[in-house]
């Protein structure tokens, strides 16, 4: 970014995160301390192509930095993805003489960011999903907030299943990634992890429940929730092993709660360097963390590259389990 840039936006998309406010703040104020002024759009894409903006300054963004979600709220744009959509978008960073954006989101709020970046746009990316399935970054932020509020659920869940001597099967969130159920499961003592990238047989899973029961006061089975239907899973396992077996979906839950010590942290040194980035003149760059350290990545690279699960995570949690 040339020196007489000094305008740059930002915008929160796809599903909320906790983090979102903490990165937005960081944004902001070292924007400011940069002598940048700050865009806030909301609604993301929506709110580019609608002209539907805040200029932020440090009272903006004072108070927010433990709060879920994001205070310029998300939401889908059909509408960005057509052409028409994408000039409106590019015609308002024009018009409000924005040179410089930074995007907070997953897959799809990238994908967006390099379309505008085909069109001219100087944009940096900010991976926030609680998936954590972005590739180019060990961590995104939300995934650390998420699986503490998950860890917390399923303690609970425990006292229960103990108490009763119940096997449970637990959904948690993750449609095309077990990120969270195999780190959940590790974190939480699973003795079964179901995620869309392993195929289990279901049945040699509850003939073992049902050799290993002597002694056990509980069974608790996590599944990703684009693995299969928990309800299926619950009712195999009832007719196999010949016990009742309690469902729990802990849904959209997993999303909210204040940021841990790890999300806020990351969220500012990934502000941080998103700035240094539009200062710099860089562009088409996602912003990641790599072997405990700051990274960047081409969009193009992050968006043709699929994040695979930690598969000897995986196997160590069965063994945990034993």
């Amino acid at each position: 970014m040339s020196k007489k840039k000094r305008k740059i936006a930002v915008l929160t998309s796809g599903g909320d995160a906790s983090g979102m406010n903490a990165v937005i703040r960081t944004v902001t104020r070292y924007g400011i301390y940069n002598n940048l002024e700050i865009y806030g759009f909301y609604e993301g894409y929506k709110g580019l192509i609608n002209n539907n903006f805040d200029i932020l300054d440090l009272n903006s963004v004072g108070g927010i930095i433990d709060r879920g979600g994001t205070f310029l709220y998300s939401a889908r744009s059909e509408e960005f993805k057509r052409s028409s959509g994408m000039k409106k978008a590019v015609s308002t960073l024009e018009a409000n003489g924005i040179e410089g954006l930074i995007v907070v989101g997953g897959d799809g709020t990238f994908r967006g960011a390099h379309d505008l970046y085909s069109r001219g746009i100087q944009v940096i990316g900010i991976p926030a999903t609680i998936d954590n399935d972005i590739a180019g970054t060990d961590y995104s932020i939300g995934f650390d907030t998420s699986l503490n509020v998950i860890i917390d659920l399923i303690s609970k869940i425990r006292d229960t299943a103990s108490s009763h001597e119940r096997i449970f099967v637990i959904e948690v969130m993750g449609r095309n990634s077990g990120m969270i159920a195999v780190n959940t499961g590790i974190a939480c003592g699973g003795d079964y992890i179901l995620i869309p990238e392993i195929k289990v047989d279901l049945n040699m899973i509850a003939e073992q429940m049902r050799k290993h029961r002597e002694g056990k006061r509980h069974t608790l089975i996590i599944v990703a929730e684009g693995a299969a239907k928990a309800s299926d899973i619950a009712s195999l396992i009832k007719r196999k092993v010949g016990q009742d077996v309690r469902v729990s979906v802990l849904g959209h839950i997993q999303r909210g709660g204040s940021p841990s010590a790890m999300d806020r942290i990351l969220a500012a040194e990934f502000g941080k360097k998103a700035v240094d980035l539009l200062i710099e003149g860089k562009s088409d760059y996602m912003v990641g963390l790599r072997s405990m350290k700051i990274d960047i990545s081409r969009f193009g690279d992050v968006l043709k590259e699929k994040k695979g699960i930690d598969v000897n995570l995986y196997k160590l949690s069965h063994i945990l389990s034993l």
